[in-house]
């Protein structure tokens, strides 16, 4: 999806001990994060809104917000800072292409390989020495989330695999995922599989935490997220008829918001946020 880069500072650690009496301790957890002591995962069920097209006010009883890695953390709650992980983002295209123009992926003709819902360039993660090269960029955007005071980091496009027309495989996925969810623990942060369930049985491997799943009610997927997360799962739907049976069968265990497509701020015309 399609944002723009930037950060603001805040004190990472006055965020961390007050994000700690929303939800669990910062300190170390069971689980593939474990040999980070500042790694906090997030708390099942806690109240959750996904503001990744542009930060608001929280609504009363929120305790979790997703938010774009240019927009500062809201404090008090846990925060998860929005990476395009995957993909290039289109304003950002100049700067690939004068710097690291070999770390985009092209086809046999040369042409770029684009996600056309979002016109990103896709990442080339077919190789480990590009993997490496790409890990250290994101890298440094998560260490940016880290600095301004989140608790987590969503790596977008986890799944452009599946756009790359046979080029990359789950597997190029599963090791450049490895890659950041190394770095993410390193810098404190919590790492979240962004949908994808189809690698659900890799999420050991690849060191996840949580999930941020779209649109598992409206496929049924649901039940994969909540089994691998042990429920810590932020759910977000734009249908409300998959909202409402979302909320019917998973309500009660899983964070669940349902957000316009274009997730747009409070205010905007189109906006629409409702939790379970």
């Amino acid at each position: 999806m399609i944002f723009s880069p930037g950060s603001r500072r805040l004190s990472a650690l006055v965020l961390c001990l007050t994000a700690a009496f929303a939800l669990s301790a910062c300190a170390g957890s069971p689980g593939p994060a474990a040999d980070s002591p500042r790694v906090q995962r997030p708390t099942p069920d806690a109240e959750f809104d996904y503001q990744i097209g542009g930060a608001y006010k929280p609504p009363p009883g929120v305790r979790a917000v997703a938010r774009d890695r240019g927009d500062s953390p809201a404090r008090g709650l846990y925060n998860v800072c929005y990476v395009n992980a995957f993909q290039a983002q289109p304003d950002a295209l100049r700067w690939w292409h004068s710097h690291h123009d070999d770390l985009l992926l092209r086809d046999a003709d040369g042409r770029l390989v684009i996600d056309e819902d979002w016109d990103e360039p896709l990442f080339d993660i077919s190789t480990s020495a590009k993997r490496s090269r790409l890990a250290d960029i994101v890298g440094g955007w998560i260490d940016g989330c880290a600095d301004d005071g989140y608790q987590a980091v969503e790596p977008d496009n986890l799944d452009s695999y599946e756009r790359s027309d046979g080029l990359l495989d789950s597997s190029d996925a599963v090791a450049f995922a490895q890659l950041i969810t190394r770095r993410a623990h390193r810098a404190g942060l919590a790492a979240g599989q962004k949908n994808t369930a189809d690698l659900l049985p890799e999420h050991r491997s690849i060191g996840f935490d949580f999930a941020v799943a779209e649109e598992c009610g409206r496929y049924g997927e649901c039940r994969g997220y909540a089994s691998a997360y042990d429920d810590r799962v932020f759910a977000v739907e734009y249908r409300e008829a998959d909202f409402e049976r979302a909320c019917r069968a998973w309500g009660d265990r899983l964070s669940i918001v349902l957000r316009d497509r274009d997730v747009r701020p409070e205010g905007t015309k189109g906006h629409v946020r409702r939790a379970c």
